[in-house]
């Protein structure tokens, strides 16, 4: 009788997605905290807006260094950089006691935390270890871990806040963030070099001068507007319009379910046919997500139903996304083109939870946001349809 293990790559594989698992599942929390933080400190929801913009834009630049750093000394150190500036953040903001400091630690702090530990770093990483054939599919079940933490951890961080008071949910929060230091050592080494291979900067200068580079940067921005200001704000339109803070906590915990199924879908279909066709295809799904919501009168189930729709499109961008810069401009420099797309993503979501406080505080409501990612949805699915989807060849460096 004759056992058969599982090939060396898996372990690459749940490895990553574990990480991923771990940070965004923290990050999908911090939603939950914008109103008890609020009412100890007196800080209004343009404050906390202000702070998770920060975050997102110092996450999307801090993504391209730490891609560097990864491509350059390897990925494990990187990772674990990260895992470090993360958990630092995190107990700074539990001792925040006035606005800056909350801007540099749940900022600046968390945003670099996440810049290590997320796909960027993460995803490149699989990609290379698994065969080539299974590598779609392999970055939608690493990114399906992002998914599975926000579905896992949002319903224990509501638990917490509510048996522990908000202070004593942001110590054990940033336990979880610590069980992925370790796990770094699991995911050592670094891109090879091959001959005929362009260099850091040329492979940059190339990707630049490329549209299709361009259409991905821009219509991934869209993504980051909508994963953001739903993150952060959904739990308060809820309770705005008569639901609870659990109902609210069970919508974004919903969300990631759902897409632990989209992200592997999207991984698995980017393998067989077109990313770009099925890129815009999510853009545009996502824009009936938002009528619903706003066109039905808001129930439980209604945000529930809102919650599921959303899901399936989530972060099944993310494997597509990444899929296709691996698939035109090649891995060897993935983890920076990847870095440098991925700011796109977060100026976008800088934009959409600014934006979501800001209409707030102006006007009473969401309204004009929501209708905003509405327009920004049909958009992203119109830049995604030129890009062109062939391997550019790289002309030997010099």
């Amino acid at each position: 009788m004759t056992t058969q293990t599982q090939p060396p790559y898996m372990r690459t594989l749940y490895i990553g997605a574990f990480i991923v698992l771990l940070s965004l599942g923290v990050r999908a929390t911090f939603g939950l905290f914008m109103q008890p933080m609020g009412l100890e400190h007196g800080w209004g929801r343009d404050v906390f807006s202000l702070a998770f913009a920060i975050q997102n834009i110092v996450w999307g630049v801090g993504a391209i260094f730490m891609g560097m750093l990864a491509d350059r000394y390897g990925a494990g150190r990187t990772i674990a950089l990260g895992a470090v500036l993360y958990v630092l953040g995190m107990v700074g903001m539990r001792l925040s006691s006035d606005e800056m400091s909350l801007y540099l630690t749940a900022g600046v702090m968390v945003g670099l935390g996440q810049a290590g530990t997320t796909f960027p770093v993460i995803l490149p990483v699989v990609a290379r270890a698994v065969p080539p054939a299974y590598r779609s599919t392999a970055m939608g079940i690493a990114s399906a871990g992002g998914s599975l933490g926000q579905f896992a951890v949002v319903p224990t961080g509501q638990v917490l806040i509510s048996t522990m008071d908000w202070t004593g949910a942001l110590w054990v929060l940033s336990l979880f963030v610590a069980a992925g230091l370790p796990l770094a050592a699991f995911l050592r080494g670094r891109p090879e070099s091959s001959i005929g291979t362009l260099s850091l900067g040329g492979a940059i200068r190339q990707a630049l001068a490329h549209p299709s580079f361009h259409f991905l940067f821009w219509s991934y921005a869209v993504c980051g507007f909508h994963t953001a200001f739903i993150t952060l704000h959904l739990p308060a339109y809820l309770t705005d319009g008569g639901l609870t803070a659990a109902h609210g906590a069970t919508a974004i915990a919903l969300i990631g379910l759902f897409n632990v199924a989209g992200c592997i879908y999207a991984g698995k279909l980017g393998g067989r046919y077109s990313k770009k066709t099925l890129l815009a295809a999510i853009y545009f799904l996502r824009a009936f997500g938002i009528i619903f919501l706003l066109a039905v009168p808001l129930t439980p189930w209604v945000a529930y139903v809102f919650a599921a729709w959303m899901g399936l499109f989530w972060l099944g961008t993310v494997p597509l996304t990444q899929g296709l810069i691996g698939q035109i401009y090649g891995f060897r420099y993935a983890a920076t083109l990847s870095g440098i797309a991925f700011l796109g993503h977060q100026v976008g979501s800088f934009i959409g939870v600014w934006m979501g406080g800001y209409v707030y505080q102006t006007t009473g409501g969401y309204t004009m946001v929501w209708w905003t990612g509405i327009a920004l949805a049909v958009v992203a699915a119109v830049l995604c349809l030129p890009i062109k989807e062939q391997t550019l060849a790289s002309p030997a460096a010099a």
